[in-house]
């Protein structure tokens, strides 16, 4: 397999393509200042940790990326083109009296941003890869920074239940938002390696529980089965923990419905296993943004997202990891414009929600392009 250190790229501010002198620093808008694991070996059990570190599952198409070298020389000195948006992105105010009033005996997904999600199980409320910061990056003045603000603040959000790690990168695992929900939430599901993380930021150590591919976990009715993804992890500025912690798309299933979340992830054929294993869902969170040829081994192109989406036997595909933030060279809105050309090519029945807009699984709902006409 090919070394995916170099799509570390993805990840980084416009701001170093203006300075050279700060490109050295770049790798921390990926890499906290905390090792998660070193030398450790209380994972040797688990199919994925080899030689000290978490790998991917073998996959035969998987291209190359680009060198270092290539990747930061056009950090530094390539240009971007409508990678932020001009105008306001839409955003739909959420109140607390409002995510009471949904009904308790349904699921919903709540859209806060990127691949921030709320929902409200059978009355329950769970959070999955929430980031209320306005950067994501160690630092709170440079970084990625929000194009829109959430569409709730921390301090009104409903009474947590649980809350779903997909990996730790910051976008995905945001130190302030979970230094606020630690003590205020029952119960976190992460992958292997990832609780180390959790406890440095305040979260009691027995709320977390860890597990690696095709585990599963149960609370407050709710199931929950860590499946693969292709991607990678770390978050030290020096990349001493490259890899030290697991990555993981999720199946969770509330009632007889059963949602998909991708997590961060390239194309490769676990998608096609996990949808042979659990038969299907009715809604799919699917990574649909962040792509790039320099990088195609950590996340999809629209054509890999709705590929994959097929392979999982999705009813409703749902975009996420879009919108949100600049992390990579493609236009804000390609992501968005040709999954939803995609979609309606292949009679997809597509979901691009607005910032805060519910979305209640399994009912009807007329998909909009906000997008269109926006700068």
């Amino acid at each position: 397999m090919a070394d995916e250190s170099d799509s570390q790229g993805a990840y980084l501010p416009r701001l170093l393509r203006r300075s050279a002198v700060l490109a050295t620093a770049g790798c921390a808008f990926v890499a906290g200042c905390s090792s998660a694991g070193g030398g450790e070996t209380r994972y040797d059990n688990s199919p994925q940790f080899k030689g000290g570190v978490f790998q991917n599952m073998p996959n035969p198409e998987l291209q190359p990326a680009a060198s270092t070298w290539r990747i930061w020389s056009r950090f530094i000195v390539g240009s971007k083109v409508d990678t932020v948006p001009v105008d306001p992105i839409p955003v739909r105010a959420l109140t607390p009296q409002a995510l009471d009033a949904l009904a308790a005996d349904a699921n919903h997904v709540v859209r806060l941003g990127h691949s921030s999600h709320l929902l409200k199980l059978k009355g329950k409320y769970w959070l999955i890869d929430p980031v209320f910061s306005e950067r994501v990056s160690p630092f709170t003045w440079v970084g990625p920074k929000r194009f829109h603000k959430p569409p709730i603040q921390l301090e009104q959000l409903p009474p947590i239940e649980a809350v779903i790690l997909s990996h730790d990168h910051y976008d995905h695992l945001d130190v302030a938002t979970i230094e606020y929900l630690a003590t205020r939430v029952q119960r976190y599901f992460v992958p292997l390696g990832v609780r180390a993380r959790l406890v440095e930021m305040g979260v009691p150590a027995e709320r977390v529980t860890e597990l690696d591919w095709w585990q599963g976990g149960e609370h407050a009715g709710v199931k929950l089965t860590a499946t693969p993804a292709q991607h990678f992890s770390g978050r030290a500025v020096t990349l001493t923990d490259r890899d030290r912690t697991l990555w993981a798309s999720w199946v969770v299933q509330s009632g007889d419905q059963r949602i998909f979340y991708s997590g961060d992830s390239g194309y490769f054929p676990g998608f096609k296993q996990i949808g042979e294993r659990f038969g299907g869902f009715d809604l799919a969170l699917m990574e649909n943004g962040a792509y790039d040829a320099y990088w195609p081994g950590v996340h999809m192109t629209p054509e890999q997202s709705v590929q994959a989406f097929e392979d999982l036997r999705g009813k409703v595909l749902y975009s996420v990891h879009n919108s949100t933030f600049d992390l990579a060279f493609h236009t804000w809105h390609d992501p968005l414009d040709r999954i939803a050309d995609l979609a309606q090519a292949k009679k997809i029945d597509l979901a691009t929600p607005v910032i805060g807009e519910v979305l209640t699984v399994g009912q009807a709902r007329t998909n909009v392009r906000w997008w269109a006409g926006l700068k």
